[in-house]
């Protein structure tokens, strides 16, 4: 018997209700049925709207105990209905009475306002100018030109002006003060000029003694340097021919050596080749 998916199972299936085979069972039926498919999507639907409703709190209704009281004739709906409506209009009527409403119907139209009607405005004619061709544009804009040329004119002649005075102002200050200072030079008595020269020839002798002690003391330096570097270069060409001589000994005893084999080689050879000698005074 096929299996077939009842509504509940579909829910229990939404809620997450459903383990093992139950829940295989049921995802199998929903993959071959289509139908069953739009129905969990509709329950989908369903849940979401119902989750986005707000708990609303419900009041318990009375419970009289008893003889029934007796109803007024105010509490019944129809006569509190009425006197809302009364009330509503009251207000509308005493707030229209304040801000001055006023309601017109002409013309297929009904027309609310505030206040007292004004009077319409009257919108004067436009003013048509004439047109301004090119060649007003360019009269304009050369007259314009002449004007800022005239003003720059003006401006750069002031200003030159001012410049020349201020030059001129501070010529005159210069020469005044160099005139000043060639009269205060002039009235120096001899005295004070051969203090002055005196001074400056004990300054030049100070800087002179300093300056030949100070090159004494760099050519000092400088010899004591050449001497220390030169007996460095002694030392060393002196180890390099060390180092040669060393060298050639060490060749000819190897030479030497070598020409002692050779020599004890070829005597070896000989006297092998020669052998031992026949005795003399033998005949076959």
């Amino acid at each position: 018997m096929a299996y077939k998916a009842t509504e509940q199972d579909l829910m229990a299936y939404l809620y997450g209700e459903l383990e093992g085979a139950e829940k295989e069972a049921i995802e199998k039926y929903l993959e071959e049925n289509e139908e069953a498919r739009t129905s969990l999507e509709k329950l989908k639907s369903l849940r979401l709207l119902m989750s986005n409703v707000k708990d609303k709190e419900v009041i318990a209704p009375p419970l009289f105990l008893g003889d029934a009281p007796k109803v007024r004739l105010l509490d019944t709906p129809y006569i509190r209905t009425v006197l809302s409506i009364a009330a509503s209009l009251l207000i509308v009527m005493l707030v229209g009475k304040l801000v001055d409403i006023r309601a017109g119907w002409s013309g297929n139209e009904l027309s609310i306002s505030f206040g007292a009607p004004q009077m319409p405005i009257e919108v004067a004619p436009a003013v048509t100018t004439p047109s301004i061709t090119q060649s007003n544009v360019q009269q304009m804009i050369n007259e314009a030109l002449a004007q800022n040329n005239a003003t720059m004119q003006v401006n750069w002649e002031a200003t030159q002006k001012k410049l020349d005075a201020s030059i001129n102002r501070n010529l005159d200050l210069n020469s005044a003060k160099i005139d000043q200072l060639l009269k205060e030079s002039s009235a120096a008595s001899q005295d004070q000029i051969r203090e002055f020269v005196a001074g400056i020839q004990a300054e030049n002798l100070k800087v002179v003694k300093s300056y030949f002690q100070m090159n004494s003391t760099e050519q000092k330096k400088y010899v004591e340097g050449l001497l220390v570097d030169f007996s460095k270069y002694l030392q060393q060409q002196r180890n390099d021919d060390l180092q040669v001589v060393q060298t050639q000994l060490k060749s000819l005893q190897q030479n030497t050596d070598l020409f002692k084999q050779e020599t004890e080689q070829i005597l070896t050879s000989i006297i092998s080749t020669v052998g031992p000698g026949k005795p003399t005074g033998t005949r076959n």
